[in-house]
């Protein structure tokens, strides 16, 4: 989906190697930390250069544990900038003058630590080309995606009709539309509710014009 979002024009990569900016003999752009610590840090010179080298621009967001949270709102905010730099960190991580500098926000994509910041890197362009205007075919839609309508997915089948004995669910055969869309719904709300009860009740507080029969179905999960 990226590379035929490349192809097209629509978006742009480039990767800046920092290694290729150090002043260091050796090649290395980390030290030890000063106030002692296990690892190593990644020093401010290498990183500085490398970002003025190349011509950085819009917003700097540097991949951390430490970080926001990235959610669709943010994501959204941030395809509709027209250039945003990524800063990948490694080791412990990178000198907090090279964050102070570049005037960085801080970004994470769980409670978790991973080698480094390019998989969360990878991550952050991923979701945020998704809302970039014609990087999603025709037929697809971000917003119809139901995380972003403030609901988990609903269980989604195909082909066979019956595996093993396990047998599609009899409403998504019945070309009853709107009877489907209902029992969809109900389901996200159903999944939301039992795996993410925070969603569930950001969910209720949102204003809804709802039919009978919908208000019924809400009800049961309120």
């Amino acid at each position: 989906m990226l590379g035929r979002a490349i192809d097209k024009g629509i978006i742009e990569l480039s990767v800046t190697d920092i290694r290729d900016y150090t002043a260091d003999k050796h090649n290395r752009v980390d030290d030890t930390p000063y106030g002692g610590g296990a690892g190593m840090v990644m020093q401010v010179q290498p990183i500085i250069d490398a970002c003025r080298s190349s011509g950085y621009g819009g917003p700097v967001l540097y991949m951390s544990p430490r970080g926001e949270i990235l959610t669709g709102a943010m994501a959204k905010e941030l395809s509709e900038m027209p250039e945003i730099t990524i800063l990948c960190g490694h080791y412990e991580g990178v000198d907090q003058r090279v964050l102070d500098m570049l005037d960085a926000r801080e970004v994470s994509i769980g409670d978790y630590v991973l080698t480094g910041g390019e998989l969360p890197a990878m991550v952050l362009v991923d979701t945020v080309a998704r809302f970039i205007e014609g990087v999603l075919s025709g037929e697809e839609s971000v917003m119809n995606e139901s995380i972003y309508s403030g609901l988990l997915e609903y269980p989604q089948y195909s082909k066979p009709r019956e595996y093993e004995g396990e047998q599609v669910p009899e409403i998504l055969l019945s070309g009853n539309h709107g009877e489907i869309d209902l029992w969809r719904w109900e389901q996200s709300l159903a999944l939301t509710r039992e795996r993410r009860p925070d969603l569930f009740e950001e969910y209720l507080k949102k204003p809804m014009k709802l039919t009978k029969r919908e208000r019924a179905i809400l009800n049961k999960y309120r």
